[in-house]
């Protein structure tokens, strides 16, 4: 049976948060990375030469941040080329905070909400990554916005998943479309349906989280794309995996896979907070540049925020 969920508003978390800067709180999540990075920084550009053995520990402090193998390669080989062409005279982070902006300039595309009514966002992830606390915050900005919004709780495997994204619905007073366990694909159909016919701007869909290593599930997700775009043709719009950040490089190997299997179009990053792997953005935009949207740095509802380059460097380096 088709359940709809609509609850009032719970209380304006705003109130209940401290106030914060965004540039702090990216600032202090980053943290980690950054340290791992400025001790290097600091004995590695204070000689007057990038001798092998200045490069060698500038190049393992890029790595243990994550910043992988290729990427650091790029980065080096451009801070090198600025530092001879300025005479060894150069700022040390302003090269690398230079180097790093423009690798990340090319992952930096913001969500545009297109003209398509409903406007679908598929979302995907594995599970832990924080898919579904991230699909509430999102469904908070939209709403913000002033745009309407239904949630799909397409993620029928858990119970869990189910309830708390009605939570998230209440929260941010937007209509649930539900069952009690049966196909994720027919709940996105239904939720779709329901969209098209209350003229909805956003359609926002979970998914079941998903093991790259479990090909099964992958096709199932497969299927829930396929059933979006026969619902409404070219759809789904926007194609989101959600990352968490602790993984490290083998949220590299997420996107590929995800890609591989669904199409990604953009890029979700989480628990950027209290991570020493922050570095793993720069190894996805050098091997796989796929737009990276948004990235949370917290549990609060606006520790959720569109990329920006410049400040996501800013606070890795310092």
């Amino acid at each position: 049976m088709l359940d709809l969920f609509k609850r009032p508003a719970a209380e304006a978390a705003s109130g209940q948060e401290k106030d914060v800067s965004w540039t702090a709180r990216l600032r202090a999540g980053l943290a980690k990375s950054r340290e791992k990075l400025s001790g290097a920084l600091a004995s590695v550009f204070a000689q007057p030469t990038l001798d092998d053995d200045a490069i060698e520990a500038l190049e393992a402090a890029l790595i243990e941040a994550d910043v992988g193998v290729a990427a650091t390669a790029d980065l080096i080989a451009v801070a090198k080329r600025s530092w001879y062409a300025k005479g060894g005279a150069a700022d040390a982070k302003a090269l690398l905070k230079d180097a790093l902006e423009e690798l990340l300039a090319p992952i930096e595309r913001p969500l545009a909400i297109g003209g398509e009514r409903p406007f679908v966002i598929m979302v995907a992830g594995v599970n832990g990554a924080g898919k579904t606390t991230s699909i509430g915050k999102l469904a908070r900005q939209f709403r913000a916005q002033g745009l309407s919004v239904l949630l799909a709780a397409g993620d029928t495997f858990r119970a869990a998943a189910r309830e708390q994204l009605v939570a998230w619905g209440e929260r941010n007073e937007v209509t649930v479309v539900s069952q009690q366990g049966g196909d994720p694909a027919a709940v996105v159909f239904d939720a779709i349906a329901a969209a098209r016919a209350r003229g909805i701007d956003v359609v926002i869909a979970d998914t079941a989280g998903r093991l790259v290593t479990q090909m099964h599930l992958m096709d199932e997700l497969k299927k829930v794309r396929r059933v979006i775009e026969k619902a409404m043709p070219g759809a789904p719009h926007e194609t989101l995996l959600v990352l968490d950040a602790n993984t490290g490089q083998n949220a590299l190997a997420q996107v590929r896979a995800f890609d591989r299997a669904i199409g990604l179009s953009g890029l979700l990053m989480t628990k950027l907070d209290g991570t020493a792997k922050g570095g793993v953005v720069a190894a996805i935009a050098k091997e796989h540049p796929i737009p990276l949207r948004y990235i949370g740095v917290g549990e609060g509802l606006d520790d959720l925020r569109p990329f920006v380059a410049a400040e996501f460097v800013d606070a890795l380096v310092g």
